[in-house]
């Protein structure tokens, strides 16, 4: 029989929302029937967090030296011991942002050992990690990095609709520059295996066009469409995956969450987040695919406009932990 996946949860950025969804969360009996989830972060903001949230839990310290195991009814912490504890809420602070990234890292190391076998990520905040001395553009790409992986990209699931991205934390200029041939054939890949080992049989894959209407035969841009994505798509075709496009964006969105396809390949940030997120914040969950290492985040930020008063919605959150579960090796 095997054992249950541990759940290594990063804490983000400290000043955010991140620890106060992460002690609502992990008031669900359900997730430790499922999992051991370990928090890696800061034990002091978790106590701030269970006093704001009036939670009488007790926070317990681990560390590597065994295998995790968790029970209910208290949270462990793999504590880093990075931050004062007077640390205000909802500003950017240089010493958040680096714990942010040690939080991360730390994980990743945990998850190279077999310590943990998936790791969930609460928000940062780009601004402080820049200030704190790491200068990248978010989770993904620090991911990327320090698992020497080179292909990879975002995946955003959500009960109605899944997408992926071509490109995300670039301007819209930079993105259409990077987009070529080449990243959109390695990301339609990266779609259709996924989905094909979450048990899809032959899934179905829309690619949006760059301009309005694909181009409409060359009536918008500068055959965008021709030039860097239909030979993608011909490639992946050959290779027997299903796949069509370019199509309009704003049709292949509700033609995807009606069901016509399992999932929608976006060319850039804005034109993927944007459907994702009008049907809602909760249940959004972000996924790095071409990882090494399983990876679901909050598709949401640090919230610092309400951070500390408690009022955080968490449901992200434990649907980004449950499926971190799902995904999860068995041990």
């Amino acid at each position: 029989m095997s054992k249950k996946p541990v759940i290594g949860i990063t804490m983000g950025d400290a000043a955010g929302v991140g620890s106060e969804i992460i002690v609502k969360s992990l008031q669900s009996k359900e997730l430790y029937e499922k999992a051991h989830p370990i928090v890696i972060g800061d034990a002091k903001m978790l106590e701030r967090a269970s006093e704001i949230l009036n939670i009488n839990v007790t926070i317990k310290k681990v560390d590597g030296s065994a295998d995790f195991t968790t029970t209910f009814g208290e949270i462990a912490c793999y504590d880093l011991d990075l931050l004062p504890a007077d640390l205000p809420f909802g500003q950017v602070s240089p010493k958040a942002g680096n714990a942010a990234f040690q939080f991360l890292k730390t994980a990743i190391e945990l998850a190279n050992e077999d310590k943990i076998d998936a790791i969930c990520t609460a928000p940062l905040n780009k601004e402080a990690l820049h200030k704190g001395g790491h200068v990248y553009p978010g989770h993904t790409e620090i991911l990327a990095k320090l698992t020497g992986t080179k292909e990879f990209s975002m995946m955003l699931s959500s009960p109605k609709l899944k997408v992926i991205h071509a490109t995300t934390h670039v301007g819209i200029i930079d993105a259409i520059k990077m987009i070529n041939p080449e990243r959109v054939f390695n990301v339609i890949r990266l779609a259709h295996e996924t989905l094909s080992k979450s048990g899809i049989k032959q899934p179905k894959i829309g690619v949006c066009g760059i301009n309005p209407h694909a181009g409409e035969n060359g009536l918008f841009g500068y055959g965008e469409e021709e030039k860097k994505i239909i030979p993608a798509i011909d490639r992946a075709t050959q290779e027997g995956i299903n796949v069509e496009g370019a199509l309009p964006a704003d049709t292949l969105f509700f033609r995807a969450q009606r069901g016509d396809f399992d999932i929608v390949v976006a060319m850039y940030h804005d034109q993927g987040h944007g459907p994702i997120k009008v049907l809602g914040l909760e249940a959004g969950v972000n996924i790095t695919v071409g990882l090494p290492i399983i990876r679901t985040s909050v598709d949401h930020g640090t919230a610092f406009d309400i951070a500390g008063t408690g009022v955080a919605d968490e449901r992200s959150l434990l649907e980004a932990l449950r499926q971190a579960i799902e995904l999860a090796p068995q041990r």
